[in-house]
């Protein structure tokens, strides 16, 4: 009998651990790639596209994202009292598990409400409101454990768009980007909410992207940009490790940075393109600059030896990462946000909510299948878009357009 019992706690632990490693736990995955590394997902959908599992009406306004983990969808909204609030969703049913207020509801003629995704650590949820409001609740219940304000306690400046970012929990550490005379980037400890340290070498305005943690040649570090430039950061001291001078020009930098073997690559829209440079020993070596990826906010994902994502310039296309050179450029979708899961490309357009499936293959366009999200909101701003990234989690793909959320199965 004891036997029988082991085994079964083995098989069950087996299955926790799968589920767990197909678990989305913050903005673009674990590692930051947006590629999620689960596999079986169908190859070609139907007609009408993936079964919908379930549509929730309790997202709120705002364009945030999504968190998956132990089965449980973490988002968040603004409602009508103008507040924010950080909201947790049953993944299997859509049906709400708990609530939690953030802070004043940002407001600007883009739409309404918290961009950012909320980061999961353990038993512990951390996000961003639009305003600089930082908090830590309990993941089970919601309940708040610590809160801070980036503008009021650390000298950080709302932008047009308030603050966008995503958080990074790394080790004991919450990294965000204040911004500002006080120092960019910030680090607070995650079990308390007080600062570790904040960059006194770096004093840019925050910007809209998010960072990431890298190594590199033994050093853990942050890698983060501003309008002007992108730094590494050291994680242990807040120390400056390098900069690299990126005129991203006046209006806004959105895409997160993305890194493979000591290279960086960032892009920005407003007609400005890309950068890819090596991180040396003293400073920063430029491999090539150009306009044959100019992303504005969709995102680009390398795949293997390649980019992908939607240029202002020219579609959406697939740039090779070592010369920056344009492997294909395709036009059958407008503009939008980009996923990555099973060796395929999850395309959203921001203006219709056309999502289109097609292979991630430098060998050119290869569709296999689209649909457009049913319903739509009639709330959002007259010069907002669909805008949240499509997510797959555990077999089920997510989008969300304002109060509406979705979950479809695509495995």
């Amino acid at each position: 009998m004891k036997a029988v019992h082991l085994s079964f706690a083995l098989l069950l632990a087996c299955h926790c651990n799968v589920a767990q490693a197909n678990d989305w736990p913050g903005f673009r995955g674990a590692d930051r790639s947006d590629i999620q590394t689960e596999s079986g997902l169908l190859k070609k959908w139907p007609k009408d596209g993936p079964k919908k599992l379930w549509m929730s009406e309790e997202g709120g306004l705002g364009y945030a994202g999504f968190s998956i983990v132990n089965g449980t969808v973490y988002t968040m909204g603004a409602n009508d009292d103008f507040e924010e609030f950080l909201l947790a969703l049953d993944a299997k049913t859509g049906e709400e598990k708990w609530r939690t207020a953030i802070g004043a509801r940002y407001t600007n003629r883009w739409g309404d409400g918290p961009r950012g995704t909320p980061a999961v650590d353990g038993e512990h949820v951390y996000t961003l409101g639009a305003r600089g409001d930082v908090i830590c609740v309990k993941a089970a219940d919601g309940k708040e454990v610590w809160k801070a304000n980036l503008v009021e306690e650390y000298g950080g400046k709302l932008q047009n768009w308030g603050y966008t970012e995503s958080l990074l929990v790394d080790g004991d550490r919450v990294i965000c980007t204040p911004g500002g005379e006080k120092g960019t980037l910030l680090a607070l400890n995650k079990k308390t909410g007080k600062k570790i340290w904040q960059t006194k070498d770096w004093t840019d305005v925050a910007q809209y992207s998010s960072p990431l943690v890298v190594e590199h040649q033994g050093v853990r570090q942050y890698i983060q940009r501003s309008m002007t430039n992108v730094a590494g950061i050291e994680a242990e001291t807040g120390k400056v490790l390098w900069m690299q001078p990126f005129a991203a020009g006046k209006v806004a930098v959105i895409p997160t940075p993305v890194y493979a073997d000591g290279k960086v690559y960032v892009s920005a829209g407003y007609g400005v393109g890309c950068m890819m440079f090596e991180i040396g020993a003293n400073k920063p070596k430029v491999v090539y600059e150009n306009t044959n990826m100019v992303n504005h906010h969709g995102g680009v994902i390398l795949v293997g030896k390649h980019l992908y994502g939607y240029s202002d310039k020219g579609g959406w296309t697939c740039q090779d990462f070592a010369t920056g050179e344009v492997v294909w450029q395709e036009k059958k979708l407008g503009k939008g946000a980009i996923h990555c899961a099973d060796g395929q490309l999850y395309l959203l357009e921001e203006t219709s909510g056309t999502v289109v499936l097609i292979d991630a293959s430098p060998d050119g366009w290869k569709e296999h299948g689209r649909f457009v999200i049913e319903p739509q909101t009639e709330q959002r701003a007259k010069d907002g878009r669909i805008w949240t990234h499509p997510v797959v989690s555990n077999g089920q793909l997510y989008l969300r357009d304002q109060e509406l959320i979705f979950a479809y199965a695509v495995k």
